[in-house]
């Protein structure tokens, strides 16, 4: 089997995307949905987020849900709006956001090499969303929600990527968010067989976002295998909707971190505590760092730039990130957070929302203090992966968002 595999992408006809396109189906609750999707009855949300077109209350999980989307699909078909290439294909997809390019190929990725982890993970993941895009994929037969994942150096995929966007593209839209996604189409035979061995010949490709679909595919497949005599590797259910970039590429946000008490400190003896793994710099301005070991702190209507002290710095890849120094040295045992994924009193900002939104919360006084990060680096990312540990809760914000309905890979 190959690593990746070209395949027959459910896709929008001509002159359609900027009708179909949406945001991933997991970054809109169902009101935003609905919001986006009023007034256009071919948004790829009437699929991803099918209960918008279902009474008010229903259950996002229940039967009714799986169901509409099939329903949907099938209407998208039946109209035109979405059409099915007649030979296996790979894709060029490029994103533009403001001065960020990045271009990847489409592609149906191994669920053989997933198992192994030849295709790293670095996030855990949980059964019952697990369930959701199971129940989603089972309902379509087809995975509609592309896995996002990145590629060590290819030189030869870099080649191909850089020829494809020279030509004519076949999907070209700029959404709501003016984010700009545009399609190409690879049906030449040879540029085909050099996109697969130059995958082939990588040792692993790296996750970025989509743990769960790509969870939810591998246990689709194996469902399916156990219930198909003839089952020979060969089949679309071996295989998973993929965006795969060149990690050299990709754009990691920051990941902040907002705490709403201080756990009984005054600021002062927070600011003494604080001091002995960190030196504390007050900033006349918002301090975005810039380094590893870097923290901005915004706190009582002011902000302190903290670094870390070098020989707090471990080796281990988990441990070395800022992310988990933070927790390490601050959150929990100055602010009382043992748990990031289950303590009320923490939340997290995308750094997409800017500094701004850090202050906001704070005075507010919805939050007490805020801690600006560094990004976590796609380095950091693939070496925890290669490390086979995982990442610490909301580490990475990756930005742009790949758009769904730009293509879909229909399973048997």
């Amino acid at each position: 089997m190959h690593l990746t595999t070209p395949f027959k992408a459910l896709r929008p006809a001509a002159g359609r995307a900027a009708e179909i396109i949406a945001p991933p189906y997991d970054v809109l609750s169902s009101s935003e949905a609905i919001e986006r999707a009023t007034g256009k009855p071919w948004s790829f949300l009437h699929i991803s987020k099918p209960e918008i077109d279902l009474p008010a209350g229903t259950d996002a999980y229940s039967p009714a849900v799986y169901a509409k989307a099939a329903e949907n699909l099938h209407k998208m078909l039946e109209a035109g709006v979405i059409v099915q290439d007649e030979t296996a294909c790979y894709y060029v997809y490029r994103i533009i956001m403001g001065n960020h390019v990045q271009t990847g190929i489409v592609a149906a990725a191994s669920v053989a090499d997933y198992d192994t982890n030849r295709i790293k993970r670095h996030e855990f993941t949980r059964p019952d969303k697990e369930d959701d895009r199971v129940r989603q994929i089972e309902a379509l037969s087809a995975q509609t929600g592309p896995v996002f994942l990145a590629y060590p150096d290819a030189p030869s995929i870099d080649a191909v990527l850089a020829t494809t966007i020279t030509g004519i593209p076949d999907a070209d839209a700029t959404a709501d968010d003016g984010i700009r996604h545009t399609l190409w189409v690879i049906r030449d035979e040879a540029t085909i067989a050099q996109i697969t061995s130059g995958f082939d010949a990588l040792p692993a490709l790296y996750i970025a976002d989509g743990h769960h679909r790509s969870a939810a595919a591998s246990r689709v497949a194996a469902s399916r295998r156990g219930v198909n005599p003839h089952h020979t590797g060969d089949e679309s259910y071996n295989y998973f909707l993929s965006v795969i970039f060149p990690a050299h590429a990709l754009k990691i946000m920051d990941y902040n971190r907002v705490v709403c008490d201080l756990n009984g400190l005054s600021k002062d003896e927070l600011i003494a505590k604080i001091s002995a793994n960190y030196t504390v710099t007050p900033s006349a301005s918002p301090v975005k760092p810039a380094s590893h070991g870097e923290v901005g702190m915004y706190l009582a209507g002011a902000w302190y730039k903290l670094n870390v002290k070098p020989e707090l710095i471990p080796a281990d890849p988990v441990e070395r990130l800022d992310v988990s120094l933070l927790t390490a040295h601050i959150l929990t045992p100055v602010l009382g957070i043992a748990d990031l994924r289950r303590d009320k009193r923490i939340d997290f900002v995308g750094g997409i929302r800017g500094l701004p939104e850090l202050e906001k919360r704070v005075n507010s006084g919805e939050m007490a203090v805020a801690f600006a990060m560094c990004a976590t680096t796609m380095n950091d990312l693939m070496s925890v992966a290669d490390a086979g540990q995982v990442m610490p809760p909301k580490s990475t914000w990756f930005e742009p968002k790949l758009a769904d309905g730009m293509a879909s890979h229909v399973i048997d």
